[in-house]
């Protein structure tokens, strides 16, 4: 079952991609108590994801920032890509690069899917949500390729 708008995030461990390495996190630990726009990509740089979608919220921080939203990337890849990938793209610490190495989170959301076709394995579906205190509020999942209604603006209109 994929999650939906009114839902509470599943509790799942993660990583994220720090200087000093990967550090362990949970979902309750990232959102609980804030205001989170998360955005899934297929995977580290790749071309839409390192040409667009990061470097969108990359730009768009400040005005996350000042509806007072914290912004995280998620990906199905180790930490250490994460933070080389977050490192690359000029994340800083405007973006949490968060490692979903398993899978575990895309599927427990319902929003995993098999790019084993073009060896990518188990991935991510593009979305972005935004989750108040872990309830997901809005939900925005692509429906092909490209990138429409999980870019920064379109997750700027939506808040």
């Amino acid at each position: 079952m994929t999650i939906k708008v009114g839902d509470k995030l599943p509790e799942v461990n993660l990583q994220v991609g720090t200087a000093e390495g990967p550090q362990p996190t949970t979902t309750g630990a990232l959102f609980g108590g804030k205001k989170v726009v998360l955005f899934s990509v297929p995977g580290a740089f790749t071309p839409t994801c390192s040409a667009k979608h990061l470097p969108g919220f990359v730009e768009k921080a400040d005005e996350f920032k000042a509806k007072g939203v914290e912004l995280a990337c998620v990906s199905v890849n180790d930490a250490f890509v994460m933070a080389a990938w977050g490192k690359d793209q000029g994340a800083g610490d405007k973006v949490t690069m968060v490692a979903d190495g398993n899978g575990d989170f895309a599927n427990a959301l319902g929003l995993a899917f098999d790019g084993s076709g073009f060896g990518m394995g188990t991935r991510s579906q593009r979305f972005a949500l935004y989750a108040d205190d872990g309830e997901v509020k809005v939900l925005n999942v692509e429906t092909g390729p490209g990138l429409d209604v999980s870019s920064a603006e379109a997750m700027l209109k939506a808040l």
